[in-house]
């Protein structure tokens, strides 16, 4: 064969991508026609089509029918006699040797073309005898080596001859044709050992095999461009994709560079791998569907083989075996759902389910079997529980179908009113494969679970096993075991069963002595805590009561009659609730009414109309809650109502003297005629303490007492206002007041204290507006506080805070502008005034960086290291480290320029500008000893020294300024001697001027 074939001089586009237009090209092998896809019933085992007998013509005759030798003979034969009868020619008409040989050559020549020619026609007759003996077969697989080695042998030709080789690989193109099915049927997995097999018979080379399949693949490209419609392209991209799969298994690793899918066809890498993959999870999970439910270790291991020889990866082949047998147990899901749900299911049906469940646990313990064996590589990929992940029921809308089963086996398995232990195996497994959640599986469990037990329950207790038994929590507990029911659900269960009977026998609005008889012998056998009991009974009474509690309080001041009276006291009674009970509901209703009392109040829109609320809260609470209240304690409310005040003024009294000296205090204290006046006073059990914070409380508070201090006001024309005055009896409803908000007496005091240092601070701010204390002052501040009545204390921190706001803003004042030194700071601070408060820390470093600088400038050549390092910072209640850095900055700043100062002046002839200069340069020198200092002119610093010997300094000053200006002693005993002379030459020169 022509290896030209099959490397074509161009490329074609990817049979599994659309194609584009054809380009014609001639190709060499035969290939047959295709079948037709669509036909509904293919055979199960194709086989090549038959193909007619060739006739022989000519030449070819005359060398089919000589035999090998006697080819040969007549080739040797005709071969001599042309050379004989050449030479004879040449003899004959040439006449000479020379002539005889040319005419033998000649002549033999054409004899040799024509031997040469009748021999070369042997591998073509060989092809033609090889067609006609296949042709002859039923079935193309049983032709054998032997046989076409036979016909070659016959006709003398080799199997590399192109002719014979040609036939060959055209015999093996359509078989491999014939093997591969059409696109729309799957492979069977026998076609590659096919296909192998026939090219072992057929003797054919790798090479040329696989120059075959990529004939093939050409034939089907064409194919594909000349069908019409969109599903005979479908089939014929499939029966490509089967043509690559079978090709790359049946030359193995050769493939990769035997096959050139990828540069003839112009097809990917990926689209290569797709088309094995796909093929090989089709042939793969055919073989799955063949296998069914029946699975053994024979099978498993076959299918193992059969993944390899398939050439699929475990991952798919996992996937694939877990999706065979999700749907196997689907099966036996939706049969069971279908006997569930059917509407003529008699009672035998919810076996047949768990039947069908069973089936499913079983075959899931034969999967974990194999799991759990020790040849597992051995064994299909996949094997292991069964999971309904990624299946049909693996939707939130059949989850609820699986629930459904789930209760049903539940069901079975409680039926005979006890829990086997391998039914809780069987359940826990049935989870795992329903894929239901831990707490789905346990509600399901625990409903049913708990009418069983309900059910086992009432059964015990109609029979009277349960009242007999000598331990009634044994008998309990034992129950719970047999059924693996939560002893906390029971107990659970039990309260919930005491509840029901509750409710039953309060459904007339009380409790009658038969009523507490049966409910404490319920109590008994169900063991009921009674913690338990009053909760219950805190919940049902306890509704019912509140209820009532509701209803009178709705009815408001003029709707608490007698009949509403009698209601609550037989409520209170009736229910057999507790007094703690009773008042605790009573209280949370009263309270709410209190708050919506409060919110009107705080929403007015002015104090009169805040007061208006508050009486009505009062009212209410001295009207309808005093009532409540005694009714629920079952006494009269028409007792004493000078004790409860009297205890109150008692409480507030011990906690300080100062409750005399307030006036508005004074007056909450009424006295026996205005209580006798107003009435009886109001409970105080019900308040609002908890319910709102102090500070919204002591608002509330102060609202009303405001009222009570300015009283009604009344706008009238041209901006007026009228107050009209109000006597002691609002007094008495702020009092009651405080009791409902649930102030103490130390929280009303301090309202009242309050209140009066506000009006004492307002007139007193107006009489210290200068900041001057004068005795007058002191007069009228001690007759408003006798006005007010603030105690002494209170009203000195007042006149104090003023005093000390008005003097520290003078200080501060006198402070930025320079004003303030170190004496008046002295003076200040033994008139006990805290200039620590009034003057902040930058301030007191700025007064003393100034004073330092005071004395740096001072002229005196005095620096005293206590005063400046220990006394001012201590005065100044500043750090003495950061003092003694500010010294030390200051004086080596001040030195040199002390120095230039003095010469300057030196100029000038200032002699007293000269000495106070350098009594500044020692001051700064005391305070950081300095080096000699340099000048560029000794004369002046000459002249400097001489004047300041002049003014009688002390030995230690001018020896430490000889030295500072680095004057030898020498030098400095002449300028002694001499020092007139700076005021002669002064005077001369006066003179001549």
């Amino acid at each position: 064969m022509n290896p030209s074939t099959l490397n074509p001089s161009h490329t074609h586009p990817s049979i599994l991508l659309p194609s584009p237009p054809l380009r014609s090209q001639r190709r060499r092998f035969r290939v047959s026609l295709p079948r037709c896809s669509s036909d509904a019933n293919p055979p199960p085992s194709p086989s090549p089509p038959s193909r007619p007998a060739k006739e022989l013509a000519g030449l070819e005759i005359l060398v089919d029918k000589l035999p090998l030798p006697a080819r040969l003979a007549t080739s040797a034969v005709i071969v001599a006699g042309a050379v004989a009868a050449g030479y004879g020619i040449g003899s004959r008409f040439g006449g000479s040797r020379n002539a005889a040989i040319g005419g033998a050559v000649a002549v033999g020549v054409a004899g040799g073309a024509a031997a040469y020619a009748l021999n070369a026609t042997a591998p073509q007759v060989a092809a033609v005898n090889l067609r006609n003996y296949v042709a002859g077969f039923d079935d193309a697989s049983k032709l054998k080596k032997e046989d076409i080695e036979v016909i070659a042998n016959k006709y003398g030709v080799s199997k590399q001859d192109e002719a014979f080789k040609a036939e060959i690989c055209d015999i093996y193109s359509e078989f491999v044709f014939s093997v591969i099915p059409p696109g729309g049927e799957e492979l069977k997995g026998d076609e590659v050992d096919r296909i192998v097999t026939f090219k072992n018979s057929l003797g054919l080379d790798d090479p040329d095999a696989a120059g075959v399949h990529m004939e093939i693949g050409r034939k089907l490209f064409r194919q594909r461009l000349e069908v019409g419609d969109r599903e005979a392209d479908v089939e014929q991209r499939r029966a490509f994709q089967k043509l690559i799969y079978v090709s790359n298994i049946v030359f193995g690793d050769a493939s990769s560079f035997l096959l050139p899918w990828k540069r003839v066809f112009k097809v990917t890498e990926s689209q290569v791998e797709v088309a094995i993959r796909d093929n090989a999870q089709r042939l793969y999970a055919s073989k799955l569907k063949s296998v069914g439910r029946d699975f053994d270790l024979e099978k498993l291991v076959t299918l193992r083989e059969t993944q390899r020889l398939c050439r699929l990866s475990d991952e798919l082949a996992v996937n694939l075996f877990r999706e065979h047998v999700r749907k196997l147990v689907e099966e036996n899901i939706s049969v069971a759902l279908g006997i569930l749900k059917s509407r003529t299911r008699a009672v035998p049906g919810v076996s047949q389910v768990v039947e069908e469940l069973d089936k499913v646990l079983a075959f899931n313990d034969l999967l974990i079997s194999f799991k759990n064996h020790s040849d597992i590589d051995r064994l299909a990929r996949g094997v292991g529980p069964v999971s309904l992940v990624g299946g049909e029921y693996d939707v939130d809308r059949k989850m609820e179908d699986l629930k459904l089963l789930y209760r049903a086996y539940v069901s079975d398995a409680l039926s005979s009113g006890r829990m086997e232990d391998n039914k809780i195996a069987a359940l826990n497994q049935l989870k795992n494969i329903f894929g239901l959640g831990k707490r789905e599986a346990e509600a399901i469990l625990l409903d049913v679970t708990t009418k069983v037990y309900r059910k086992r329950l009432g059964q015990t207790v109609s029979s009277g096993e349960l009242e007999m038994a000598d331990s009634k929590a044994a008998f309990l507990q034992n129950l719970c075991d047999e059924l693996h029911f939560d002893p906390q659900k029971a107990s659970e269960l039990h309260a919930e069963i005491y509840r029901q009977k509750l409710q039953q026998c309060v459904a007339d609005g009380e409790l009658n002595d038969e009523d507490v008889a049966a409910l404490l012998k319920l109590r008994v056998m169900l063991c009921v805590p009674q913690q338990t009991v009053e909760a219950a009974h805190a919940d049902i009474c306890g509704s019912l009561f509140e209820k009532i509690v509701k209803d009178a309080i709705g009815a408001g001041v003029d709707g608490y009659d007698e009949e509403v009276k009698k209601s609550v006291r037989k409520a209170a009674h009736g229910l057999r609730l507790t007094r703690e009970t009773a008042m605790s509901i009573a209280s949370k209703a009263v309270r709410k009414m209190f708050i919506i009392y409060i919110k009107r109040a705080r929403s007015a829109k002015s104090n009169a109309e805040s007061a208006k609320e508050l009486k009505k809260l009062i009212a209410f609470n001295t009207l309808v809650v005093n009532q409540l209240v005694a009714d629920i304690k079952g006494e009269s409310a028409d007792v004493k109502t000078e004790e409860p005040a009297k205890e109150e003024v008692i409480e507030i009294e011990e906690i300080d003297e100062e409750w005399e000296s307030l006036q508005t205090l004074k007056k909450i204290r009424p006295d026996k005629e205005l209580v006798e006046k107003m009435g009886k006073p109001g409970q105080t059990e019900i308040t609002l303490k908890d319910d709102l914070p102090e500070r919204d409380r002591t608002d509330v508070y102060k609202t009303f007492l405001t009222y009570c201090l300015t009283g009604d006001v009344t706008r009238i024309p041209f901006g007026a206002q009228i107050t009209k005055k109000k006597d002691d009896s609002e007094y008495v409803f702020l009092n009651q007041l405080g009791g409902i908000l649930g102030m103490t007496g130390k929280e009303i005091m301090d309202v009242h204290r309050g209140l009066a240092e506000q009006a004492f601070r307002q007139q007193a701010e107006v009489l210290l507006a200068d900041g001057q204390l004068t005795k007058a002052r002191v007069e009228q501040l001690g007759k408003l506080q006798t006005e007010i009545g603030l105690s002494q204390e209170y009203a000195q921190k007042i006149i104090k805070n003023i005093t000390t706001t008005k003097m520290a803003a003078a200080i501060e004042t006198a402070v930025t502008q320079g004003r303030l030194n170190m004496k008046q700071i002295r003076e200040l601070k033994e008139s006990n005034v805290d200039l620590d408060s009034m003057v902040s820390v930058s301030l007191r470093e700025t007064i003393f960086k100034k004073t330092v600088g005071d004395i740096f400038s001072s002229g005196t050549g005095e620096f005293d290291e206590e005063e400046v390092y220990e006394k001012i910072p201590l005065d100044l209640n500043i750090n003495k480290e950061k003092a003694r850095g500010v010294v030390r900055e200051l004086a080596q700043s001040r030195l040199s320029n002390s120095l230039i100062q003095a010469v300057a002046l030196l100029r000038q002839r200032n002699h007293k500008g000269v000495v106070s200069s350098l009594n500044n340069l020692l001051a700064c020198d005391k305070a950081v000893p300095s080096q000699t200092l340099t000048w560029e002119v000794s004369e002046e610093l000459a002249d400097l020294y001489t004047i300041y010997l002049k003014s009688d300094p002390s030995p230690e000053k001018s020896s430490r300024l000889q030295y500072l200006l680095g004057i030898n002693d020498s030098t400095a005993a002449a300028l002694r001697e001499s020092r007139d002379r700076l005021d002669i030459t002064a005077e001369e020169e006066k003179f001549v001027f």
